[in-house]
């Protein structure tokens, strides 16, 4: 069967997606790279202080909550209202809550622009994957145009992290805010990059075709969490709900601490804090380049093997022997080692991420696609995986080591064995979708 290339409107439906996705990761990373310069600023905390992991803590976690239980009501309304409406909502929601962080003078404001930000993040994702799930009926074009889209994230990562080179290297050139020239601010300001393209595209986004007709015809069924429970759905809601919480907490848990690594390793401590900041830029750059590249892998085998299970267990089994050894060795051994550690460890952890979204709209029928999705990725994902930050910043205050760095990349690395057992157990339970085609 010869497929028909793509028209103009669904190359401008797959590029708003993949803004979206990029943007999603941007938004997120940010964190990593700005928040001891924030903390630095606004609390006058010291790395490695008790106040300092306290609100390391909380601003990894506290934003993912915010973001998982209005995840969950987003869901419910993409499912209710439509899936292009709550998208382009969300990524208003997110883009101008960044910005607005940018200018913040309390570390309470800045945490509650990042549990703003956070939920248009959460529901974004849910209301993008469920609207491209629809917009292209046939299977492999459709596993094709989730995995491509959602590959985007990853090159989000990357150009956060340049974002952040940039601002680092050239933020003395840029206008003053309160005073002053600080990287995280210009960094978080960047964030309202995906509402302009968006603004002007907006009228000639199409609705979900499905969607719109059973509404139109009056034969969309009312979604509702419930449901979700139900013997027919209730093993693929629980397992997936726990898989994305392991696939969330190793990366929480584990990958978005190595900013904080790297300061502290023997080769980058003597360096002045611009190169510092540097250095941590290029470490992210290989981790989110390890991302790109684990992302596109998963989007080429995802057309090229049906069954689900092989599928992810690609990425989990080596991840499983690789990630901890990882951590457990780059306190010792160096940047050179962690550079390509964290690279292998992006390619086998965020390829995961890409899996939820080709995986999951095969699950549930129209009424339920975006309120399943929503409770896996946004309970599962960003309410429970997410926590194993705080595991790993806690656990750091009291695990072996000379300095917290060290105690930090041994938190991770035991967070990070963890939460990829956990996962990998969990997998064999993991249902298998009953055909290629979406659940009507």
């Amino acid at each position: 069967m010869i497929r028909q290339p793509l028209t103009p409107v669904q190359w401008v439906i797959c590029a708003i997606a993949a803004i979206g996705f990029a943007f999603d990761i941007y938004e997120i990373l940010m964190l990593p790279l700005i928040v001891g310069s924030a903390l630095r600023e606004l609390t006058g905390a010291t790395p490695g202080s008790a106040e300092f992991n306290y609100w390391v803590g909380l601003l990894f976690w506290l934003p993912a909550m915010a973001g998982g239980i209005f995840g969950l009501i987003g869901g419910y309304l993409t499912d209710r209202f439509g899936r292009r409406r709550v998208l382009v909502w969300s990524i208003l929601l997110y883009a101008f809550s960044a910005c607005a962080a940018g200018y913040t003078t309390s570390i309470e404001w800045l945490l509650f622009f990042r549990c703003t930000t956070f939920i248009g993040v959460c529901v974004e994702f849910v209301a993008a994957v469920a609207w491209l799930a629809e917009l292209f009926p046939d299977p492999k074009r459709r596993e094709a145009v989730l995995g491509y889209t959602q590959a985007f994230s990853s090159i989000g990562g990357v150009v956060v992290t340049v974002a952040w080179g940039l601002a680092v290297t050239y933020g003395d050139s840029l206008p003053a805010i309160h005073g002053g020239h600080a990287a995280w601010r210009y960094t978080l300001i960047s964030g309202v990059i995906p509402a302009l393209p968006l603004i002007i595209v907006r009228p000639f986004l199409p609705e979900s075709p499905i969607w719109r007709e059973k509404k139109s015809a009056g034969t969309l069924q009312r979604p509702s969490i419930a449901e979700i429970f139900k013997p027919r759905f209730r093993k693929t809601t629980l397992v997936t709900a726990l898989m994305f919480a392991c696939s969330y907490g190793a990366a929480f848990g584990a990958l978005q601490h190595a900013p904080r690594i790297v300061p502290g390793l023997a080769e980058v401590e003597a360096l002045p804090d611009v190169q510092q900041q540097q250095t941590v830029s290029v470490v992210q750059g290989f981790q989110e380049t390890g991302g790109l590249a684990g992302r596109f892998a998963l989007a080429f085998f995802a057309v090229r093997i049906l069954a689900r299970r092989p599928l992810l267990r690609m990425f989990q089994v080596p991840g499983l022997l690789i990630i901890p050894l990882v951590f457990f060795s780059s306190a010792r051994e160096g940047l050179e080692l962690l550079k390509w550690g964290i690279f292998a460890a992006g390619f086998f952890t965020v390829a995961q991420f890409s899996f939820w979204g080709n995986y999951l709209p095969r699950m549930y029928p129209v009424h339920l696609r975006g309120t399943g999705e929503a409770f896996a990725a946004n309970v599962g994902g960003r309410m429970v995986g997410t926590s194993a930050a705080l595991l790993t910043a806690q656990l750091s205050n009291v695990m072996p080591g000379g300095t917290p760095s060290e105690q930090l990349a041994y938190a991770a690395a035991t967070v990070a064995l963890l939460t990829y057992a956990v996962g990998f157990t969990a997998s064999f339970w993991l249902p298998e979708p009953k055909s290629e085609a979406l659940p009507e």
